[in-house]
């Protein structure tokens, strides 16, 4: 079974978990909430170094779609919408540097 099958089957784990240790007040729910700055974060940094002025909202749509895809890939069983998505975001970064 490849990643694809695997998401659509279970999801993202590290979507699944930052989702579930959310709901804990015991401050895993604090050490959680540091993942996703720290990914848009070095998105970011990718972009800047692109010479993107606006490299803070690419960082946040490239890891709102990295992210949301597995959602979609999960919750449809679809495992082709992944490569679907990771084959557009290659084209749109691409786009970006032209």
């Amino acid at each position: 079974m490849d990643k694809r099958e695997l998401t659509a089957r279970y999801g993202c784990p590290t979507g699944t978990l930052a989702s579930e240790l959310d709901k804990r007040t015991d401050g895993l729910d604090e050490s959680v909430a540091e993942l996703m700055p720290t990914l848009i974060d070095w998105a970011e940094t990718q972009f800047r170094e692109m010479g993107r002025p606006d490299a803070r909202e690419l960082a946040v749509a490239f890891v709102a779609a990295y992210q949301g895809i597995p959602l979609l890939t999960n919750t449809l069983r679809d495992p082709d919408l992944m490569a679907a998505e990771g084959e557009r975001l290659a084209r749109w970064l691409d786009s970006l540097e032209a």
